[in-house]
């Protein structure tokens, strides 16, 4: 069957690697210059099967609230005048309640844990070099109360098979020795070995040249206008090429992989399809001193953000901003993640040359994402992967491709269809 992948970020890259592998004809439309140009450009670049935790939970209303006038917090939410965000934000309070958690956590665990056996193998048969450590991921915590709170969440990941240890203080600076001259503001944390690190932009780009070397066609700078509906099925889809002009792409089968853009495609059509942005940021470093530097990937808990190693660079990453489409950097937000780097590593990084970026992360109300058939037969989705899409990316796409191809998927995981 010829089927066109609409994006081509990593769950649209890893989707039309594993059509072709399938035996499919694959045609990949963005409206960017080339893959991996927004979402999947500087994320956290943690494989974090051990943080497959949704937002919703019983305690995040009211820690909502608290962060609510709070110019840093970790998670802000912007009232908008669009109704998408007032019935996302609906559905979120509704996966707060308790018996939502552990369904939901189970669902991600699961396609996290595929997802990172999948890419495991790609890297041993492709031999994609895009940075990868396999040194674990270590969060720490400075309050008492919340690290106690945390090993409920740690003890859920263990009954779900996930090797997600509590560590003392002292073990922590055992694990990473550059939090050492910060040890007194650490009470406990987390380890979990057996998650990964590596940069998704190198690993998204390198999978995209080795799709179109096995014959996917790719067409960047084309912007997806609409679907053709007629019949109960997708006809074509209207694209405005690279010259301004408009065509008409026909296919058998149809994937909206457009990240937090999805829904404005589907939803014409009757789709439902409730994923919104969430505005995450990231600052790159270049590390100055490597023995001060940190080789684990760390989650500072209190902050909600990440540090992880990339080559000679570290990428730090987090925050969440719940107000609309925008991409534009805001300037107290970017300066307190540059404190936030120096407070820990002072005599690590240069802080004189700092990269900023932000990203739309495409987030369902449950973190869970939607991935598979819609009501109409020849057009499926893969998008709503949140914070997790590096994590879950090329695990998703294959699962896809096994849907599309008539196979049951591995994972067990609530598909659409």
């Amino acid at each position: 069957m010829k089927i066109a992948v609409l994006g081509s970020g990593i769950i649209g890259t890893a989707t039309a690697w594993w059509l072709l592998q399938a035996g499919h004809e694959v045609v990949v439309i963005d409206r960017a210059s080339g893959p991996a140009q927004e979402t999947s450009r500087a994320n956290g670049c943690q494989i974090s099967v051990s943080y497959s935790e949704p937002w919703a939970n019983p305690q995040a209303p009211l820690q909502l609230l608290r962060w609510l006038f709070q110019k840093n917090a970790p998670l802000s939410f912007r009232p908008q005048l669009d109704w998408r965000q007032w019935v996302w934000s609906m559905a979120f309070l509704r996966e707060c309640l308790p018996g939502r958690l552990a369904p939901n956590i189970q669902a991600m665990v699961r396609l996290s844990e595929y997802s990172r056996r999948t890419l495991q193998a790609m890297r041993a048969d492709l031999g994609i070099d895009y940075n990868h450590l396999e040194r674990g991921i270590l969060n720490f915590y400075r309050d008492q109360g919340e690290f106690e709170a945390s090993q409920k969440a740690a003890g859920l990941m263990r009954d779900f098979g996930v090797d997600r240890r509590i560590v003392s203080t002292d073990e922590i600076v055992q694990i990473e020795p550059a939090l050492a001259p910060v040890r007194n503001r650490i009470v406990g944390g987390d380890y979990t070995a057996e998650d990964e690190t590596g940069d998704i932009y190198l690993f998204t780009t390198a999978l995209a040249e080795r799709a179109r070397r096995a014959g996917a066609e790719f067409r960047f700078s084309t912007q997806v206008s609409r679907l053709l509906a007629e019949g109960g099925r997708i006809q074509g889809v209207e694209l405005v090429n690279p010259e301004g002009l408009y065509e008409t792409l026909v296919a058998d089968i149809y994937v909206a992989a457009l990240g937090s853009f999805t829904p404005q495609l589907v939803s014409p059509l009757g789709i439902p399809c409730n994923v919104y942005p969430a505005k995450g940021y990231s600052a790159t470093f270049n590390i100055l001193n490597d023995a001060a530097a940190p080789t684990v990937s760390l989650t500072d808990s209190a902050h909600k953000v990440v540090y992880t190693r990339i080559g000679k660079q570290i990428r730090m990453a987090g925050t969440a901003e719940l107000s609309g489409y925008s991409r534009a950097l805001n300037t107290i937000r970017c300066d307190n993640m540059a404190l936030l780097a120096r407070d820990l590593f002072p005599s690590a990084l240069d802080f004189d040359n700092v990269q900023f970026w932000s990203g739309l992360r495409p987030t369902t109300p449950s973190n869970v994402p939607l991935i598979g058939k819609t009501q109409i037969s020849n057009l499926y989705l893969n998008t709503g992967h949140g914070t997790l899409g590096w994590t879950m990316g090329v695990g998703s796409g294959r699962a896809l491709a096994d849907l599309i191809s008539g196979k049951q998927p591995e994972p067990e995981f609530p598909f659409l269809g």
